[in-house]
């Protein structure tokens, strides 16, 4: 180590004391008067504002009531006109349905009748034919039986 002994403490330096503050001095304002005189007129304003806003919910509540029973009476009226144009449709259709069936059966029954007439005929046909045949046996035994007498 060199020479020596210890450094030389820092110097503290320290600042000036500060100035003595200015006086402050009162001026007379009229900010507090103003502050509560726009307070008031605020206040005022605010329950003018309310009341309007009641009186206009009022009103919108009226006219929208009223909107909401005409809708309901314009929804309700084309219901029925629905209903009645459905309904008249369908008894269309059933009136059509019905006219359908009695000519379907009409039909039916003359077609039937038509085959109990041709059944009929043939029925007919076919005694004529058994009834022609049975004499034609009947005579021809009664010839047979006559020349079998002769001989």
């Amino acid at each position: 180590m060199m020479g020596g002994g210890s450094p030389p403490p820092p110097q503290i330096i320290y600042p000036p004391p500060a100035p003595a503050p200015a006086p402050t001095t009162q001026v007379p304002t009229q900010a507090l008067a103003t502050q509560g005189a726009l307070n008031e007129v605020s206040g005022k304003q605010q329950r003018l504002n309310m009341e309007l806003g009641a009186e206009l919910d009022r009103t919108n509540a009226a006219f929208f009531t009223g909107q909401d029973i005409r809708r309901g009476q314009a929804a309700a009226a084309e219901d029925r006109l629905t209903i009645a144009k459905t309904t008249e449709a369908n008894q269309a259709l059933q009136r059509t349905a019905g006219q359908e069936a009695r000519a379907q059966t009409a039909e039916t029954g003359l077609q039937y009748r038509r085959g109990l007439e041709t059944a009929g005929e043939q029925d007919r046909t076919t005694d004529l034919q058994r009834e022609m045949f049975r004499r034609y046996k009947e005579n021809r035994d009664y010839e047979q039986a006559q020349s079998q007498y002769k001989v």
